[in-house]
């Protein structure tokens, strides 16, 4: 059965583990996952690229080259200034961790612009690679790097939770990582060469979440106000649909009718602030809407909020991984992640105007001191995978603890 408050199957079990070993076997259903726990230097000091596109991807990746940097790799980090990614690589201080170049930029909705803006970032990410020769790349989601490692016969792995948007033109990742929940089919042309880790790309992260109350006072929310986190559509991506706008209308009126209620909107670039500012400027004024200043821990907010009313997958599933009531108001084709949450009854899907108002339920939550904890399966299956390849071209195939 999967738990999704730990975000792995519950007969999966854990078990400590010495220095000397060199990797754990699980049993997950009827398949077997090598887990790696040796934290011996790499040899060679081999060169691992990873290009950062989107802001989901900074929390992601964090823990990730936190577990690379410990086994020794060297580490080439590259990102795109998009929506709120510079923002957030300083919120973490990641740039702390190690030198990040910001490369490329976007330049708004239209897909001619699109495709120039990957071209171009493209022919600037070539050069790094070629001064650096990387021995993998690794991204979430990188059209540009998979472009450039292709030219310069540079292996990849690109990673993916949403189905709808893998396409890659005529080039294709060396290895596709996805969650196990999503066919291998609906990914990639190539099943073979797709690879699965347990639970949800948020269980990468998740487990070292530390709840911080003081975000409470800042943002100025009373203790009887009832707190909505609130994310705009992605009105800029290619699968936008009109209709998650006509949803997110409609739940602010909702919000606008109801006292005592504060929904802090987290918007996706100035751009889109802007546009809220402007159009919504009476519930701002109201107290009904609050934009704030800067980036802040979307985890922290979700947490001490009563619901979650989101146009975005990321956020819903924070949510949901977090127990948080969480209603999705994409319009865009749902991805097996998200239909699987709303089938469990983890996620509820509006689909309609009608069901803001039938379906949302603006009432305050019994929240617990702390989140359950989850475990780390995610996470070190994910890196697992990354040295295997890198070390012997394939996923692993190893001699260890095997739990039944």
């Amino acid at each position: 059965m999967f738990d999704w408050r730990l975000g792995v199957n519950k007969d999966v079990i854990e078990v400590p583990i010495n220095a000397q070993t060199e990797c754990l076997t699980i049993i997950q259903g009827q398949e077997r996952v090598p887990i790696s726990t040796s934290t011996e230097p790499a040899l060679h000091r081999k060169k691992i690229w990873i290009d950062i596109e989107n802001s989901p991807n900074v929390p992601f990746f964090i823990p990730i080259i936190e577990e690379l940097k410990k086994r020794g790799f060297e580490l080439i980090l590259t990102a795109r200034d998009m929506y709120q990614v510079r923002e957030l690589l300083d919120f973490f201080q990641v740039r702390s961790m190690t030198k990040v170049r910001v490369i490329g930029g976007h330049w708004g909705k239209n897909k001619t612009l699109k495709v120039l803006v990957n071209c171009v970032r493209t022919a600037q990410l070539i050069r790094l690679a070629v001064q650096n020769r990387p021995d993998l790349a690794i991204s979430h989601g990188s059209r540009a790097q998979v472009l450039v490692c292709k030219a310069l016969g540079i292996p990849t792995i690109m990673m993916h939770d949403y189905e709808h948007c893998t396409k890659t033109g005529f080039v294709q990742p060396t290895w596709m990582f996805m969650p196990d929940i999503i066919p291998a089919s609906a990914m990639s042309r190539r099943p073979e060469r797709t690879m699965k880790y347990p639970g949800l790309k948020e269980d990468v992260y998740i487990p070292r979440f530390q709840p911080d109350p003081s975000i409470l006072d800042r943002l100025g929310i009373a203790s009887d106000e009832l707190l909505i986190t609130l994310r705009p559509p992605a009105t800029e991506a290619h699968y936008h649909n009109p209709e998650s706008e006509e949803l997110f209308d409609e739940t602010l009126r909702l919000i606008a009718g109801k006292s005592k209620v504060r929904a802090v909107t987290l918007p996706r670039n100035a751009r889109q602030r802007k546009q809220l500012q402007k159009k919504w400027a009476h519930l701002i004024a109201s107290g009904h809407m609050i934009i704030p200043d800067g980036s802040l821990d979307g985890l922290n907010l979700i947490w001490f909020s009563d619901l979650v009313i989101s146009g975005g997958g990321t956020m819903n599933r924070e949510a949901a991984a977090l127990n948080v009531p969480v209603y999705s108001i994409f319009r865009g084709r749902i991805g097996a992640v998200d239909r699987y949450l709303a089938e469990c009854g983890r996620m509820t899907l509006i689909e309609n105007v009608d069901q803001v108002q039938k379906k949302i339920a603006l009432i305050r939550r019994n929240r617990p001191y702390t989140p359950e904890r989850g475990n780390r399966i995610t996470l070190q299956t994910i890196v697992t995978n990354i040295i295997s390849i890198l070390e012997s071209g394939k996923p692993p195939l190893c001699k260890g603890i095997k739990i039944w």
